[in-house]
């Protein structure tokens, strides 16, 4: 037991001699091997669970366009991802859940939150609707092959229904915000409030009007950004 003793004071001293050397108290020193080890460990953990879940959605995306949703199978799509059907399951929640899971990623990309922030910039309503129209001119190029294959699914497959929704949840939401905007500038015409604003920009710049005027109509991007411009103008603004 007195050794025991002496040892720990022996300890304690040393402690209170490194302190003072380096001027840090001992709770502070750097954690031992095996707990760095065990962070590395973590991290990388969650750095190979993150690439494998985008190589399952890159998967699925491509997969759900080129041979749409039914025909489509998990066994195929862990096959494209180079990983066994088992974890697209446990990653994903398997085939039903990946469209939404695939809207999910979309809304929540960084670049979404900036073009929020962008809208809020804007000095004046012209240059406002030209970065509206330009955005989801944008936003209908990346996503107009996948946004086909949900829209065509939504009516069979609730998880389908969920993942339009939740693609056009965002959309309005990002129109509210640039209406909001316009009635801030004092630029929406008398007796258009941001509701009806909303409105209008969503009847002229979602999805379903660019499919109509891009895939029906046979019209090129630049001639529908154009026009929706010039339209948008006309139904919201003063001048």
């Amino acid at each position: 037991m007195k050794a025991l003793k002496k040892s720990t004071r022996a300890s304690r001293a040393r402690s209170r001699s490194a302190a003072a050397t380096t001027g840090i108290p001992p709770q502070l020193w750097p954690t031992s091997t095996t707990s760095v080890r065990s962070r590395r460990s973590t991290s990388s953990t969650r750095k190979s669970t993150a690439a494998t879940r985008r190589a399952i959605e890159e998967a699925a995306r491509d997969l759900f366009v080129e041979s749409g949703f039914e025909k489509t199978t998990v066994d195929e799509i862990a096959r494209r991802a180079r990983v066994a059907p088992a974890t697209v399951y446990a990653v994903t929640g398997g085939k039903q859940g990946l469209l939404k899971t695939l809207i999910e990623s979309r809304t929540s990309a960084p670049d979404v939150a900036e073009d929020y922030a962008r809208i809020e910039s804007q000095p004046d309503a012209d240059t406002l609707l030209r970065f509206v129209v330009r955005a989801t001119r944008e936003r209908f190029e990346r996503s107009a092959p996948l946004m086909r294959v949900i829209v065509t699914t939504a009516p069979h497959h609730e998880n389908a229904a969920e993942a339009l929704a939740l693609a056009n949840a965002s959309l309005r939401g990002g129109l509210e915000l640039a209406a909001r905007r316009l009635a801030d500038l004092g630029a929406l015409r008398p007796g258009i409030d941001v509701e009806e604003a909303t409105g209008r920009l969503w009847y002229h710049v979602c999805n379903a009007s660019y499919f109509t005027l891009v895939d029906d109509n046979g019209w090129p991007l630049d001639k529908a950004e154009q026009w929706l411009y010039e339209s948008l103008r006309a139904a919201l603004l003063t001048r």
